[in-house]
Order: C-alpha cells, then structure tokens, then sequence
C-alpha cells in the first residue's frame, strides 16, 4: 500500500465544490444525489470531496436553497505550452496506473468544426423563397436502394411498377438517433429513445449490445446491429426490426472493438448480450470473418437471405481517410445504406487516445464520398448517413448540402434527456440515470418526460430544417441532398473548400 500511495502523484483537482454554509440548511439531498462520492455528511455538516467530482451539476440543480456551485480549479502548473495541464495529467495518471485512459462522449479538443465555415446561400430577387407556412415543403426521406429507372406496365384499367422495388423505409424526417446501447445507457433511456422515435415517425439504433425482449413493440423504428462481437444477435433480433446494419466502425474509435465495463453488465445486461454477468464485453477490433469487400458482400447477402429480402441491410464505417474508396465497395457489395461516422462522434466508453486523434471529421468525408458514389454512377444505389457531431439543425442542413441523405445524433439526444457532458458514461454512475445501470440512478430518469424532450427537440429542428430550405427556394429535402451550390465557404483553407466541392464566398 505505501509503494502505490508514492506511485501515484498528488495533483490539484480538475473541480472545486462550494457549499456556502449560511444557506446550507443539512437536508443532505446533495449527498443523496451525488453518485460519485464527492459529498458526503459528517455529522455536523456537509464536505466535499473535489477529487471525486465530475461536474456533473447535479447537486447544485438539486439543492432546495441554491447553496452549492461547483467551478473549474484555477490553480494550475506553470506555464508550458507543449506540456499543458491537460497532457501533464495523462501523464501523472497512466505514470501511476500503467493503464490505458478510457474516455467517454465526444472528442473534447479543440478541433475546429468546418461545419462553422460553412454558411447557406439564401435566396433572393431573382430566385424567389419558399414560405413553408403557406406552402408545402418535403422533410420525408426513404432509407433504402433505389432504382436506376422505373418501367410500367399498363392496361386498359390500371398503371402499375413492372420492376420489384428494394426494401425501403419512410422516415418522416432526415433524422435518426444512432447507435447507444442497452448496457452503455439505461433501459429508461433507451425506452425514452424508442418511445419519441415511435412519435418522430423515424429511426433508432440498438447498439451493439442486443434488443431487450420489452422493446421489440417498437421494432417498426429499430435498426438492429450486428457487430463484431455478436451480442445478442439471433433470429428475432434480425427479422423483428425495421433494419440491420453491420458496424465495421465508429467515430470515436475508428479501428478499434466496442468495450463496455464489466460494472455495468447487470443480469438484465447479460441476458440481453448473452454474456456473464459482471464480465467486460469486449468485441473484436474487426470482424473474423470480414477481410474485405468480398467477405462483407458474403455477410451481406446472408442477413437479406435471412430476412427473406425484406429489410434493408446497411453498413456502419468510422470516417477515415480512404472512407470514399471503402464506400463504393460497400456500395458494390449491395448494402442498402451506408453510415459515415466522423471523429467528433460519441462513445460510452473508448481508449482517450483513439477518441481524441483518429479519424476524420465528417463534413470532409461525407462530401468526398458523396462526389465519389456521383462520379461512379451509383450514388442512387444507396441511402448515406452521417453521424459525428451534428450539435443542432444548421450541422444537419449543412451535411444533407454536402451529400448526405440523413443525419444520425446520440449527443444531442441525451443532453435533450438531462446529460450535462461530464465524460463520464463509462463509469456507470451517472447521476442523471443515462449512462448507468444502478437500479437507483435509473429510476431517476423519467421516461414519459425524456421521450417528450426527445420528440420536442427532432420537431423543432425538423421546422427550422423547414424554413431554411424555404430560404434557400428548395420545397424538399431530396433536391437539398448534395446541392453544394446552396454553400458558401468562409474559412481560410482554400483545399478544404476544394474537398467540399463548395464556393468561396463572393465567388
């Protein structure tokens, strides 16, 4: 014990909680609320452990007499600009753990987002707008392969399709909520998701973790995964769903296997993964048997044989730096639907050094892909989503501008649910019962008021998504997909324009 206590460096807490005692009136609801041990009551009065906190904020909302805040530490190091605070830590704490750092959400550096140099160009004298209050304007979008060409056949009494049409999907709006699942968030959550998802008219994915026997009544708006590690997959969960799609990737960890900590695999989690309770579920880094295109067109065409041709088979990639080359091979294996997930994408729990620095982000990918599947000729044989940190409605235009046919958002959707991004889902004590599997924590989040929010949130960027293309004098959402001529780009990197196939502005 006395060689781990020297191991490990004493440093300054990230967070400092502040009680001030003349309001504090000891009704140690704070203590109740605080998961994370930073709270805790004396005897006489109420102490705070800083070096537990996470900031999560929940004990400053909960307080009755508003007796408590919480900050970010201003004691820092000395001044270096190579090794600042942020890389001095990682190196005290791995220097006394020998570990790998797990992180959860999103990349939190900061990389600048070139969906913020991006601007719509709006319509104007000669190219009149569209007012979508007094005039219809088309959000719905079909998730599946389309036909090159339609042929009829007619007689005297009726026109009908000569040609069978793939397996589609009809979403009423250009959103879907993407992959979290059962395990890396709650139960409630997850009927939150699939409640509002229901209401939206859209989709919502399982996850790699299994679909829970009590949320099959939703299967019209699930899309099942199947990943490397195979949890929970059997006939039902492929058949009863509205799609599948195989995970090779995602954004916060291109590369690299799903982990979910063995602390939060309860026995409703083992059950759903079919895995021992309490173990990690660690998945392979690829699949063991995909080692290319054609192995992956061999998985393909076995889940549509499984699910008779009726439901749309897609692929889930992380976006990198050949991502454009990789979606035309998925295309070519007869994938439905292909979804792109940039760098900024969320996680419930990934190595730090993968989430932070692999990949690419998803503006730069989605267009590249989008003029590669154009210039082969196959841009109709596939429906294209993009995920990767689509924060609110402007992401979403811009990205369905650059090429995309739908966006994917998890991030959005649990901050609509009460998560205060304090990057720690992996631990499994969230306080707002989201990311954790504790009994008590869970029953904290209201599923009728989450699903509400949800709903609230997809509808309100679904009208803004409804004025900005009556701004732009475009009436659907179809003639907004890859039309980079409604862009303009203001930033400074004249190749990053080039990439995006998008004007300057002023040009």
């Amino acid at each position: 014990m006395a060689l781990e206590s020297n191991i490990r460096h004493r440093v300054p807490p990230k967070f400092l909680v502040n009680i001030d005692r003349e309001r504090c009136i000891l009704c140690k609801r704070c203590t109740i609320n605080c998961s994370y041990g930073a709270l805790s009551f004396n005897g006489e009065r109420i102490v705070a452990d800083n070096y537990e906190c996470v900031m999560c904020q929940r004990c400053a909302l909960m307080c009755p007499q508003s007796a408590i805040t919480v900050r970010v530490n201003d004691v820092q190091y000395a001044p270096h600009y190579n090794y600042n605070d942020r890389i001095r830590r990682i190196i005290f704490e791995q220097s006394g753990t020998g570990g790998v750092l797990l992180a959860s959400t999103g990349n939190d550096l900061a990389y600048h987002h070139v969906f913020d140099d991006l601007l719509m160009d709006a319509c104007q004298v000669t190219n009149p707008a569209i007012d979508p209050l007094r005039e219809p304007v088309e959000t719905k979008v079909f998730v599946g392969k389309k036909l090159s060409q339609l042929e009829f056949e007619t007689d005297l009494r009726d026109v009908v399709l000569a040609l069978e049409y793939p397996p589609n999907i009809e979403i009423q709006t250009p959103i879907i909520v993407g992959h979290m699942s059962i395990g890396s968030i709650s139960y409630n959550a997850c009927l939150s998701i699939l409640k509002a998802a229901k209401r939206i008219g859209t989709l919502a994915g399982t996850g790699e973790g299994g679909l829970h026997k009590d949320f099959f009544q939703y299967k019209d708006n699930v899309i099942s995964e199947v990943a490397s590690g195979r949890f929970g997959v059997d006939n039902r969960y492929l058949k009863e769903v509205a799609a599948l799609e195989i995970k090779i990737g995602q954004g916060a960890k291109p590369g690299h296997g799903g982990h979910l900590p063995g602390e939060k695999v309860s026995k409703m989690i083992s059950e759903t993964r079919m895995i021992p309770q309490g173990s990690d579920a660690l998945s392979p880094y690829p699949h063991h048997d995909i080692y290319s295109i054609e192995d992956l067109a061999q998985l393909i065409a076995a889940l549509k044989e499984t699910t008779d041709y009726q439901v749309p088979v897609g692929v889930k990639i992380a976006a990198v730096h050949n991502v454009a080359p990789i979606s035309s091979g998925i295309a070519r294996a007869d994938a439905d639907f292909i979804t792109i997930d940039g760098f900024r994408g969320g996680t419930g729990a990934a190595p730090r050094i993968i989430r932070d620095h692999a990949g690419i982000p998803i503006e730069l990918a989605i267009a590249a892909v989008d003029q590669r599947l154009r210039e082969e000729g196959i841009r109709q044989n596939i429906t294209l989503f993009a995920g990767g940190s689509i924060r609110y409605s402007a992401d979403l235009v811009k990205i369905i501008a650059l090429g995309a046919d739908a966006a994917q958002v998890c991030t959005p959707v649990l901050i609509a649910m009460g998560c205060t991004v304090c990057q720690s889902c992996h631990r499994g004590l969230c306080t707002w019962g989201i990311a954790t599997q504790r009994a008590d924590l869970v029953h904290r989040l209201d599923v009728d008021v989450s699903a509400k929010r949800i709903t609230n949130l997809f509808k309100a960027w679904n009208e803004e998504l409804r004025e900005i293309l009556g701004a732009l004098g475009i009436d659907s959402v179809e003639s907004l997909k890859g039309n980079r001529d409604r862009l303009r780009y203001v930033g400074s990197n004249p190749k990053i324009a080039e990439i995006l196939g998008v004007k300057h502005a002023g040009d």
